[in-house]
């Protein structure tokens, strides 16, 4: 498939509706937000929750990989608005990387390939749609961003009790690349990917391990993951879109790529 160009990145594209919970296919998010904290935590440790042998974390070091946490606002998209919390690492499917270099290679490229650990939501359509369709690990909790002078706070509770908190800066933004990562699930024992195209309308991104924060509360399944991976105390990367808009493909059998 080529790559949506930025001026009509929604142009062209073939929708189908999914009978089943009546949704368009790909899901088209028109106006977004989005934060993202990049760590480094254990490659040996993170590896033992990857759900197949054929995936590998990207290592940045050896030993040392990389895992995002990332925080999303949709105001709106065809399923309505939501807002969404993952946990995910980089990876390559089958073939090792190189630490240092695939990293590399899959950012000059914009084409990273991630598999995601959790992603809590705050919609039953988007929790249920997901789990169903795509195997996306999905549960419904409390997400609430809110920007607080030159921060944007993303908090995560469910049933009223803390799980944890990402701030980042509220960082000078410019136009950026279009991208495509390749998101893969595992669902009934078998390996899922799914394209997401995403165009940043305002992006910025900083070095800076000051430019954003983890504060993680109580031993839910997410902050135990976490710990269990080491992961480093601050990022080593952070990346701010206030504004965004992006298209999630149907997901479908590895073989089919």
């Amino acid at each position: 498939m080529r790559k949506p160009k930025k001026d009509n990145f929604f142009d062209g594209v073939l929708k189908r509706i999914n009978k089943e919970f009546n949704v368009p296919l790909p899901i088209f998010y028109y106006d977004c937000t989005s934060m993202t904290a990049i760590f480094t935590a254990s490659a040996r440790r993170l590896r033992s929750h990857l759900p197949s042998e054929e995936m590998h974390p990207v290592e940045v070091f050896p030993g040392i990989c990389l895992i995002a946490l990332s925080a999303f606002e949709y105001r709106s998209c065809d399923i309505g608005p939501y807002n969404e919390f993952s946990i995910a690492a980089p990876i390559t499917y089958q073939k090792k990387g190189i630490p240092g270099l695939t990293m590399m290679y899959q950012l000059l490229r914009n084409t990273p390939k991630a598999f995601i650990f959790f992603l809590p939501v705050t919609s039953e359509l988007a929790m249920q749609g997901g789990v169903t369709l795509g195997g996306y690990p999905k549960f419904i909790a409390d997400i609430e961003l809110r920007k607080e002078n030159t921060f944007i706070t993303c908090n995560v509770s469910e049933h009223g009790t803390p799980i944890l908190s990402l701030q980042g800066k509220w960082l000078t933004t410019a136009p950026g690349p279009v991208s495509r990562t390749v998101i893969y699930t595992k669902k009934n024992g078998n390996v899922l990917m799914a394209n997401l195209y995403t165009n940043p309308i305002q992006f910025s991104q900083s070095f800076r391990s000051s430019s954003a924060r983890l504060t993680m509360s109580g031993n839910h399944e997410m902050c135990t993951f976490l710990r269990d991976v080491k992961i480093s105390s601050k990022p080593m990367a952070y990346q701010f879109s206030p504004k965004f808009e992006s298209m999630l493909f149907d997901s479908k059998n590895i073989i089919d790529v």
